[in-house]
């Protein structure tokens, strides 16, 4: 019996049309709802817990700081000792005062012995140093736990002054001056070989002291190889300083004029013997001419 062949034919039906007028929808995923159960509690909790850890953080900045300051103001270990008339105190220490008082000195303090270190107004007290006549800078510091370190710079004084009494008809009053203009109280005990300096009084204003004294301490330098022969300056024409001083045996005064004071002195020291010889009673010389030196009673003497 002859074998019947089969044949397996597979077909590929399309898909049915759309019927017209009808848009298919195609299924989007479902959004996902709000959950339900227990995580939504969870987040309130997390954010109380924040909001209650910075409130703490707070409160603690708050209050170490000051429990921290109510220490270092009220424990003992911090107080100062002593008092401001005492000679001698190993927790207040003042270095550079050499002619500056020190009583004034402590006396700035006075308030701070027998309290904390901590309490004293560093700035404060500075301000009150430099209104100390010598005192022309200072610092002060916290030797910790319980000192106070105060540094002075001085002010150097440039000549003595002779000055009327103030307010009144009394004696002449000594005092000293510096570079700057500022008017000095002589110290109790100390021994300054310094001219004698005219021309600058309490009454002028501090900023014509300051002007005048600068040309005065500009002669001073320039001269100081004769610093110890030179015994007066007559500062009251701040654009002819003039000199007193002992030149071979005689006090002559000498004017110098604002500039090229020790080239001046120098050319007439070198010329004095035969002035001298020429002129026996002069006594006051100008010394501003380049050329020549004009005596006192109009003579002159070429270089």
């Amino acid at each position: 019996m002859a074998r019947r062949s089969t044949a397996q034919l597979d077909l590929e039906l399309a898909d049915d049309p759309p019927v017209a007028g009808f848009v298919a929808e195609t299924p989007s995923p479902r959004r996902a709802g709000p959950r339900s159960g227990p995580a939504p509690a969870r987040s309130r909790l997390r954010r109380l817990l924040r909001w209650g850890g910075g409130l703490v953080v707070i409160a603690a900045a708050a209050f170490i700081p000051y429990h921290i300051d109510q220490f270092l103001a009220s424990d003992p270990h911090f107080i100062l000792p002593g008092g401001p008339e005492a000679a001698a105190n190993p927790n207040f220490t003042v270095e550079g005062a050499v002619h500056a008082p020190r009583l004034e000195v402590m006396r700035v303090f006075a308030r701070d012995f027998g309290r904390s270190i901590y309490l004293v107004p560093l700035a404060e007290r500075r301000r009150s140093l430099l209104e100390i006549d010598w005192v022309r800078d200072a610092a002060v510091s916290r030797r910790w736990p319980n000192g106070i370190a105060v540094r002075l710079v001085e002010r150097q004084p440039v000549a003595f002054l002779v000055l009327p009494a103030a307010g009144a008809r009394g004696p002449l009053e000594t005092a000293l001056v510096d570079e700057e203009g500022v008017i000095l109280r002589p110290p109790a005990r100390a021994q300054l070989s310094l001219p004698v300096l005219h021309g600058i009084t309490r009454e002028q204003p501090a900023a014509a002291r300051r002007a005048r004294m600068g040309r005065v301490s500009e002669l001073v330098r320039e001269l100081q190889p004769y610093a110890t022969q030179i015994s007066e300056i007559d500062a009251s024409d701040a654009d002819d300083l003039v000199v007193t001083q002992v030149v071979q045996g005689r006090t002559v005064r000498l004017r110098l004029g604002s500039r090229d004071y020790l080239a001046r002195l120098q050319s007439f020291l070198r010329n004095y013997s035969a002035i001298s010889r020429h002129l026996p009673n002069a006594r006051t010389f100008d010394l501003r001419l380049d050329s020549y030196f004009t005596a006192e009673d109009g003579d002159s003497h070429a270089r």
